[in-house]
């Protein structure tokens, strides 16, 4: 497929009227500059991907959404925008990172590293056998992932009915241990960030994880246990901060 194919195939439904397609409108005039559209090609030939099927979640730094892969496989594709992105913010989580010596100073650079921060990040958790999304590829400001979830995607676990709070908690921390061992702190880990699918919790949102290496990588990684420990406690977990921590870095 050539990319003016391409195009025109996403452009499709700016052509009808129903509220749906109003909808994707708005969605391509926020998202879809030419510089994504390139980016978001690349990685749609890279992962063999069909199209994209909808939107999964709308929010101000990222959009994601399920696509297809052309053997039916369901994927996430996650587009970082570029012009509402917190520039100070990941300047911040990305200085300090011995991956990335040279923190651009351009925005649009610097969305890019965020974007190949989080495909990076992704890749060290699933070698450590954590529960996270299995990254495919990666081009400028659009990652393709797996899909977690049914047709409209997991819930958040602040959101879903969760079997056995007491086990849930203790299988992220599994899981943060395990990333631990292979030198990577989420970072900004909270129930916002943790799906819950098929009675187990998976992270997810790694652009802001650390190396161990980072000087402040112990303290990010205590301000994640504090979140999880918060918010399993109103299930009746009576672990510790403390706790956690110690049973991560033991």
């Amino acid at each position: 497929m050539k990319f003016e194919e391409f195009e025109r195939g996403l452009m499709k439904p700016l052509d009808k009227r129903t509220e749906k397609d109003r909808e994707w409108n708005k969605i391509w005039q926020k998202v879809f500059d030419h510089y994504t559209l390139h980016n978001l090609f690349r990685v749609m030939l890279k992962s063999n991907l069909e199209g994209l099927e909808g939107v999964v979640n709308l929010g101000k730094e990222a959009v994601v959404f399920k696509a297809v892969t052309r053997d039916g496989k369901p994927r996430a594709v996650k587009v970082y925008r570029v012009e509402t992105s917190n520039f100070k913010r990941m300047h911040d989580y990305v200085k300090g990172d011995p991956r990335f010596q040279n923190v651009p100073k351009n925005k649009r650079k610097l969305v890019e590293t965020w974007c190949q921060k989080e495909y990076k990040n992704l890749l060290i958790a699933k070698k450590a056998r954590a529960h996270v999304p299995k990254p495919h590829a990666s081009s400028g400001n659009v990652l393709v992932m797996d899909f977690i979830g049914g047709k409209f995607g997991a819930p958040l676990i602040k959101d879903a009915e969760i079997d056995d709070p007491e086990q849930a908690f203790w299988q992220i921390a599994e899981d943060m241990k395990r990333m631990y061992r292979n030198e990577l702190v989420h970072s900004d880990l909270s129930e916002f960030n943790i799906l819950y699918w098929k009675k187990r919790p998976w992270i997810i949102d790694f652009a802001q994880g650390m190396l161990l290496k980072h000087p402040k990588a112990e303290e990010f990684l205590e301000r994640d246990c504090s979140n999880v420990v918060k918010f399993f406690r109103k299930f009746g977990v009576k672990a510790t901060k403390e706790e956690l921590c110690k049973f991560i870095s033991s």
